[in-house]
């Protein structure tokens, strides 16, 4: 896709603060209508990127756009088109949600009263707020205020909304709640947000960058991250004498690994391999013609918190 037609672009972006280097070269590609889920340990370079795409920093090397616009340069035309909600969102306590609401909307929005009522409304209603927006903020529950932020975000119908741990500190029903908005929101916008609740990420998220010490350790599609994230792994529980089959199995060209575990009588091995199409024409055979009685025999599924942590830890090797 050309640099253009993307949400957001940044080439070699980078943020020293004197010998301490936040952001050494980061290269971004945001697609439109995607929610972009950037991850990062603490201290990865996450907020400082932020900054930099809002206009808030400048950035010591290289550049970057948005929607089309120089992030330095057309910073002030950039903030028109966007939306962004903090990681902690402050409020007029005594006002109401629609009171709030419609005070944000008058920053953006010069038209009739009229108008700004029903954006006001449709607002309302995408987060899911018809029931509490005339009650003061200062009695919402976390998760309220947290859809009152996507909201108050959104109220300039933005093209990009960047979000910074939306669901951060939120219970069960919380987290899915704001889950459900952004899903609803990216009908409409381009969702680029923080987060470390990684299930969630999984959950709701087209694409993935993750960066790791100021610098892009991988950026991928979720599918891609999944399916690619390193050597398929098999979980064998059998009983038997194993001493024999280990040492067949861990010839083979196509085994990297095994790990094994022993409880009550029964052994389990985590066998990783470069050619599933190899193991799922031999790996049971082998097992079974060294005399073993196999009790379980499956593909162990990839999930994104296993593969966040390989990838950070062997970006720190």
């Amino acid at each position: 896709m050309d640099t253009n037609e993307l949400i957001i672009s940044t080439e070699g972006l980078g943020k020293s603060f004197h010998e301490v280097h936040a952001l050494k070269s980061l290269d971004l590609r945001v697609p439109p209508k995607s929610i972009f889920a950037f991850l990062g340990p603490n201290g990865a370079g996450k907020t400082t990127t932020i900054k930099l795409l809002l206009g808030l920093l400048k950035p010591t090397r290289g550049g970057g756009k948005i929607l089309g616009m120089d992030i330095v340069q057309d910073s002030v035309a950039i903030r028109a088109r966007i939306g962004y909600l903090a990681q902690d969102t402050r409020f007029y306590e005594h006002m109401t949600a629609r009171q709030m609401l419609a005070y944000t909307t008058q920053f953006f929005y010069a038209g009739p009263q009229s108008d700004i009522n029903k954006r006001v409304n449709a607002m309302i209603e995408l987060v899911g707020l018809e029931g509490k927006a005339d009650r003061p903020i200062k009695s919402f529950s976390g998760g309220e205020r947290q859809r009152l932020g996507i909201a108050q975000a959104a109220i300039n119908y933005p093209d990009l909304l960047i979000l910074d741990e939306p669901a951060a500190s939120l219970d069960p029903q919380g987290r899915r709640d704001v889950l459900e908005v952004m899903s609803r929101l990216s009908k409409h916008a381009t969702i680029f947000y923080c987060t470390h609740i990684l299930d969630d990420v999984q959950r709701v998220s087209d694409r993935v960058a993750i960066v790791n010490q100021g610098e892009l350790v991988k950026q991928a599609s979720i599918q891609e991250l999944l399916s690619g994230a390193g050597d398929v792994t098999y979980a064998i529980t059998f009983t038997g004498d194993a001493h024999n089959a280990y040492a067949q199995v861990n010839q083979q060209p196509w085994v990297s690994g095994i790990e094994s575990k022993t409880k009550d009588g029964q052994t389990t091995w985590f066998v990783s391999v470069t050619d599933e199409s190899a193991a799922k024409d031999h790996l049971l055979n082998l097992l079974i013609s060294n005399g073993l009685n196999v009790l379980n025999f499956s593909r162990k599924e990839q999930n994104l918190e296993d593969v966040f942590l390989n990838l950070i830890e062997r970006s720190r090797k």
